[in-house]
């Protein structure tokens, strides 16, 4: 038995005596424990093959998590690290998001100002070698554990430059990374702004601050869109901290209520509020999630903001990290948070084995905000102006998850390194278009369109069926004649989603990340919607002071 193992046993024995002899007195909990650990023994001890300690305790751990709700995780002393990053925002590294592209790695994005922004790595450059070790068939994952380390250490990247297709060494000194939680920052109509805000790590508070005194410095703020619809959560007191810049210091905006007193606690805020009265709208959508949903719907229940766009989520549980020894820790739900209105949003109930259910129509309560305005539970927070989420074509979406559209902004690169473009206003141009169209055209797309699957099952059962008479052969061979879902006639059909796709991709090689969001603004339903709200103040208030919100 290794060393390892014997300590964690020996852990777990004492746990087992504490719960034996607690005030609580479990004495089913004390015994199955000393089970679980004569188990792990024997199977370590006795198994016809060696086994390893720490896979017996994570296939252990998911074993008991397993019909619990998903958001319950074992974290080994491994996973913690990227669980602080993702908590946090921050890593040691080179500040570069990564992409496989066949047997090599690619740079799919520097950050800006990052140490590999400034040492001059580009998108589409392939990373050749690693400290002198080549790179040729390592993973991401491999790639991504060789570049990140220690603050202020170096590591050797030699890459295949995309602007000439020369190899080129670049010795790059890690720093402390912090990935922004807002990422991008603008007026997208005379005295509105616009803050994206990505997700609630523990300086996002400060970041939104900066944003907003930035949007001041640029011109006079009469109105503010805040955009969550990318928005998977975080930090639970991360967001109440945003909510301090918009509401008076002391409104109670968040309630956690757990199964013990210890679990539960009410959440106020603690600053006074940088914009007070400011009319302002969110955007939300099945995307927002967690902590971004505890300030759409504490916002919506104290009728602060409009909200639009479409249903989010519905997470209202909230975890918590409880250490279990060795640097590992265990994620487990503790609580259900409840916004000021009284109401929780989980979406989801989950029975003792794991099983998920939607709450029924049935179950659903009515709650009142402020204003008395009717809002619902058990299914995250309603928008009170519904707008239509925008998909991207599944013929689009195909050419960008095999990496043609990539290779074409590959392609453009190279022709145009000293571009200067902007974002807001960039696009390519037909001669650019069909370019790409001869692009796709020496590319073997495996894509068919719902239509086309749609027939092919039909064809299917009729032959099945044995509906296979003259007059039935006809009309399928008649309809499959009249569909025109080949490449050539994709290209056209499902240009426009196509040409935003790839104006995107361009301006974030150019501009970064904030060049592809301020492009993407240029056609964007959501935002479009949100400043026509502003812009009417009477239809804001009728919202905001009478206006009920939809059950479904």
């Amino acid at each position: 038995m290794s060393k390892r193992l014997f300590y964690s046993l020996l852990a777990l024995t004492a746990i087992c005596a504490t719960a034996l002899y607690s005030t609580r007195n479990d004495f089913g909990l004390g015994r199955n424990m000393e089970i679980m650990v004569n188990l792990m023994r024997a199977v370590s001890t006795e198994y016809v093959d060696s086994l390893s300690a720490d896979k017996i305790m994570r296939h252990g751990a998911d074993g008991i998590l397993r019909n619990l709700d998903p958001y319950c995780s074992y974290l080994s002393e491994e996973d913690m690290k990227e669980f602080r990053r993702m908590t946090t925002g921050k890593y040691g590294g080179i500040g570069a998001a990564i992409r496989q592209d066949s047997n090599l790695v690619r740079i799919a994005e520097p950050y800006k100002g990052s140490p590999a922004d400034k040492a001059g790595l580009k998108i589409g450059d392939k990373i050749v070698e690693i400290e002198g070790k080549s790179a040729v068939g390592m993973s991401s994952s491999d790639v991504s554990n060789l570049l990140r380390g220690e603050p202020n250490t170096t590591v050797k990247v030699t890459v295949e430059r995309i602007a000439d297709g020369t190899n080129k060494e670049y010795k790059i000194r890690r720093e402390r990374i912090s990935i922004p939680s807002v990422g991008y920052a603008d007026y997208v109509a005379p005295g509105v702004g616009y803050i994206l805000h990505s997700d609630f790590t523990d300086d996002c508070y400060t970041e939104m601050r900066a944003a907003i005194e930035t949007l001041k410095s640029k011109g006079k703020l009469e109105k503010l869109i805040l955009d969550y619809r990318s928005n998977g959560g975080g930090v639970l007191q991360s967001a109440v901290k945003v909510l301090s810049l918009f509401v008076p210091k002391g409104t109670m905006v968040v309630e956690m209520k757990g199964r013990g007193k210890g679990e539960s606690k009410r959440f106020t805020t603690e600053y006074e509020p940088l914009l007070p009265d400011i009319p302002l709208v969110l955007l939300i959508g099945e995307n927002s999630a967690s902590a971004a949903e505890i300030v759409a719907g504490a916002l919506q229940d104290l009728d602060r903001a409009v909200l639009i766009g479409s249903r989010s989520y519905g997470k209202g549980l909230v975890q918590t990290t409880i250490p279990l020894g060795f640097g590992s820790f265990g994620k487990i739900t503790t609580a259900k948070y409840y916004i000021p209105s009284g109401r929780c949003i989980q979406a989801v109930k989950y029975s003792d084995e794991g099983r998920a259910q939607f709450v029924p129509d049935s179950l659903i309560t009515e709650y009142r905000t402020v204003a008395g305005r009717k809002v619902y539970d058990g299914g995250g927070i309603m928008p009170d102006s519904k707008v239509d989420v925008e998909y991207v074509s599944a013929f689009a979406a195909t050419l960008f998850l095999m990496g043609i559209i990539d290779d074409f902004g590959d392609q453009y690169y190279r022709k145009n390194p000293e571009l200067q473009i902007d974002p807001k206003s960039f696009t390519i141009t037909e001669s650019d278009y069909q370019d790409f169209c001869r692009l796709v055209q020496s590319r073997d797309i495996p894509y068919k369109s719902d239509s086309r699957l749609a027939v092919e099952k039909l064809r299917t059962a009729l032959d099945k069926e044995r509906y296979n008479n003259s007059e039935l052969k006809d009309a399928m061979r008649a309809i499959e004649q009249n569909l025109k879902d080949d490449k050539t006639n994709n290209l056209i059909t499902f240009k426009k989603d196509i040409i935003r796709t790839i104006n995107a991709d361009i301006a974030l090689r150019y501009c970064y990340a904030a060049g592809r969001t301020a492009n993407s603004l240029m056609h964007d339903k959501g935002v479009e919607a949100a400043v026509a709200m502003l812009a009417d103040s009477a239809r804001m208030q009728h919202i905001l002071k009478h206006q009920d919100t939809s059950r479904k």
